[in-house]
């Protein structure tokens, strides 16, 4: 990875941050989670991070995506 990469997004759902990085994915963004929970009581984030060249149309997509919920 030679690109800059940021944090786009942060939940405690794992579910949530997977069905975005794969709505990213589909409008052509990369993306890649971090899972910082603990793994015995689920404390914690767990982040979507996308380059740096693509944060205001992630962010215009995510925001799109949680509006049709």
């Amino acid at each position: 990875m030679d690109e800059e990469w940021v944090v786009i997004y942060s939940s405690q759902q794992l579910y949530e941050i997977e069905l975005l990085s794969g709505f990213l994915l589909e409008n052509d963004i990369e993306s890649f989670v971090i899972n910082k929970q603990d793994s015995s009581y689920l404390i914690g984030e767990i982040e979507l991070h996308v380059p740096i060249n693509s944060i205001l149309k992630a962010k215009q997509l995510i925001s799109n995506f949680n509006q049709s919920e």
